[in-house]
């Protein structure tokens, strides 16, 4: 490895739209920072989602701090559509990020924390992880079960109908993606998807105006996650835009959860079973903060944070599910976490002395 750079006052791990929000609050604040994307390119984490993915919130929902999205209100941009924005306003305000650049360790130091990725190492006395949601794709154990010649895919690989062989699909997942991918399957075959728990359905539209009209003006978006409310609504997701009936009358039939899989059978929780030659896994996706190696952070795969802020002076996390509210992991409503972080990290080390503002 060659020898560490100055400290940067932060470095920002993560390139997405929260480390990329995280980064214009630290412009404003003239701060020497740099954001670290593992990526070859902005964007890179929407542009492998599949073709027809499109945000659920419309364009005016959708803006990163100090910048709109450039769409009409009411249209729900695609993938491709996201992907150039993130690297617009990277650009737009002269961000200064690194590529190909993912981080394999990061440790304390005397001085703040020294970053490792494969071929250079890093130092900042402040960090903020901004890894997303979007980290390991999960697939349960059982899927091993399962034969050699059965096809096998995650949401996070599916691209579209005609990437998959001819034939019936299972398709394992109640959540948002499993429903889509599962409708927009069923136009090309016989489609089945396995659910668990039912998740609760709203509509896109709501006596015509868009769900997040009504979200945000009921101040839906801003339940704390501490609350009652909020600790509630955090147990299921919520599906948007789609529905078990909806689904069942594209032709998709249900099933219930799937309890096992052996060669090219799987058995369902109610006893039944069915022979399958083509899966897809929307069964989400596992944080991996592996590469963190300070005492503490994080336990069990979890976390310990209040709205960000660790009890590690100078380490800070931004874009969880749920850092805050129902939006914090969402595009256009992470600004709010991004601003409180920025502002928590801006008051500590001014405290301590420890950040140089550039002139």
């Amino acid at each position: 490895m060659t020898a560490p750079v100055e400290p940067y006052d932060v470095i920002v791990v993560g390139g997405g739209q929260a480390g990329l929000a995280a980064g214009w609050h630290l412009r404003r604040q003239g701060l020497r920072f740099l954001v670290l994307e593992a990526a070859e390119e902005l964007g890179h984490t929407w542009r492998t989602r599949w073709e027809s993915l499109r945000l659920f919130t419309p364009a005016e929902h959708d803006a990163l701090p100090g910048r709109p999205f450039p769409a009409p209100a009411g249209s729900y941009p695609g993938k491709e559509a996201v992907a150039d924005y993130l690297r617009e306003y990277a650009t737009a305000f002269d961000l200064p990020v690194e590529l190909n650049a993912r981080v394999v360790g990061l440790q304390r130091t005397n001085g703040g924390f020294r970053l490792s990725t494969a071929d250079r190492t890093y130092t900042a006395r402040q960090v903020i992880v901004a890894t997303g949601p979007f980290q390991t794709p999960f697939v349960p154990p059982l899927a091993a079960g399962l034969d050699a010649s059965v096809t096998q895919m995650h949401s996070a690989d599916y691209r579209c109908p005609q990437a998959l062989p001819a034939g019936p699909a299972l398709v394992i997942g109640g959540g948002n993606s499993g429903f889509q991918i599962a409708e927009e399957l069923a136009g090309t075959r016989p489609v089945e998807l396995s659910v668990g728990a039912a998740n609760p359905a709203l509509p896109q539209r709501l006596l015509g105006r868009d769900l997040f009209w009504w979200l945000t003006r009921l101040r839906l978006m801003r339940v704390p996650a501490g609350s009652r409310l909020g600790r509630r609504l955090q147990t299921r997701e919520t599906l948007i835009g789609t529905s078990r009936r909806g689904l069942q009358r594209a032709g998709v039939r249900f099933r219930p959860r799937l309890v096992d899989a052996a060669g090219r059978t799987v058995r369902f929780a109610d006893g039944s079973s069915r022979e399958v030659g083509i899966v897809v896994w929307a069964t989400g996706y596992r944080a991996d903060y592996a590469w963190i190696d300070i005492p503490g952070v994080p336990r069990d795969g979890r976390v310990s944070h209040r709205r960000g802020v660790t009890d590690v002076p100078g380490l800070y996390f931004l874009g969880l599910p749920w850092q805050h509210t129902r939006g914090s992991a969402l595009l256009g409503f992470v600004a709010d976490d991004a601003a409180h972080v920025a502002a928590s990290l801006a008051r500590a080390a001014a405290a301590t002395g420890a950040l140089t503002p550039q002139p």
